[in-house]
């Protein structure tokens, strides 16, 4: 190995002081999550540092008590309120993922072990649902692709596969003979989609831990899609060839497609997607795609937008005319 004398380093070589120590602090702050998942479920929520991230939007988030108590979360039941009530029972450490199918490095990795090395961002991403709500979120996470480089994709993997915690002791809306759903609960992506620097695995909301009924420990999140594509509570991710079944585009393929781009101009069979209701303020605004406000995010990372090679959105697939794809 070639050692540099000082003299041999060119100044641009040379990390800014600034950003080694404001890396280092991410990377403390992934470590201080760490640290609070192995207390348990009973130890207050953690506080994290997180990076400003150039993706984020604009808009106002919409305020945490709305965030954490008004939540799709069948799996603690159907109503809106239900997932806040009934989530607390549910134990989220220790915590791992099987990360299996087409990889070179296929195995159960620990929380803590996914979350080694990896430095935070906070990205404010609009959380639109199917159901013609929206809210806006500080995430706290890092990109997907982090990842799934580290567990090393075959070739011929072409599509992403995640799996929901399955566990009716802690979890009642699984239980009884009736379900709303069939469990465990499933979501996919393409890999390019999955690989894109706009998706991220989500840790936290609002500088702090995730709460139980956001998802915890850790979740998806895809902003550009509707809000039933970003699963929750995450507990294997599967690299495969073939396209997978989906919990929502098996159980209503007519309403609830594999695609799902959050998308005003198609509208849902039942109701129309072209405004929102905001949550929080109660207001209605025309909906938009994310791509719009992407584009304007991205011109503020080194002036241009990813290219091919990063998962670029000019390679997603068009949404079809069918409902929600």
């Amino acid at each position: 190995m070639l050692i540099k004398a000082p003299s041999d380093i060119a100044p641009s070589e040379i990390t800014p002081r600034s950003v080694y120590l404001s890396r280092r602090g991410l990377l403390a702050g992934a470590g201080a999550l760490a640290g609070a998942l192995a207390l348990g479920p009973a130890a207050d929520a953690g506080t994290l540092s997180a990076a400003k991230s150039p993706f984020s939007t604009d808009e106002k988030p919409t305020p945490k008590k709305d965030v954490v108590s008004y939540n799709n979360f069948y799996e603690f039941g159907t109503d809106k309120g239900d997932p806040v009530a009934h989530a607390g029972s549910l134990k989220t450490s220790p915590w791992s993922v099987k990360v299996d199918g087409l990889v070179g490095k296929p195995a159960d990795y620990a929380l803590e072990d996914i979350l080694k090395g990896v430095a935070l961002e906070e990205r404010i991403y609009r959380m639109r649902c199917v159901e013609g709500w929206s809210m806006v979120i500080p995430w706290v996470g890092f990109p997907l692709a982090e990842l799934l480089k580290k567990v090393e994709p075959q070739g011929s993997a072409k599509y992403v596969a995640f799996e929901t915690l399955k566990r009716p002791s802690e979890m009642p809306g699984q239980k009884g003979v009736f379900q709303a759903l069939p469990w465990p609960y499933v979501e996919g992506l393409r890999l390019d989609e999955a690989m894109n620097p706009l998706t991220i695995l989500a840790v936290g909301l609002y500088g702090e831990t995730l709460p139980n009924q956001n998802g915890a420990p850790i979740r998806l999140v895809v902003p550009w899609k509707y809000g039933f594509k970003s699963i929750k509570s995450v507990v294997r991710i599967s690299l495969v060839e073939k396209q997978p079944e989906t919990t929502w585009a098996k159980q209503n393929p007519g309403e609830y497609g594999f695609y799902s781009n959050v998308n005003p101009e198609v509208d849902h069979p039942r109701w129309s997607q072209k405004t929102e209701r905001r949550i929080g303020d109660g207001t209605r605004a025309v909906s938009y795609t994310h791509l719009d406000v992407y584009k304007r995010q991205a011109s503020a990372r080194r002036g241009s937008a990813p290219d091919a090679r990063q998962g670029s959105p000019c390679r997603w697939k068009r949404p079809s005319r069918r409902p929600h794809e």
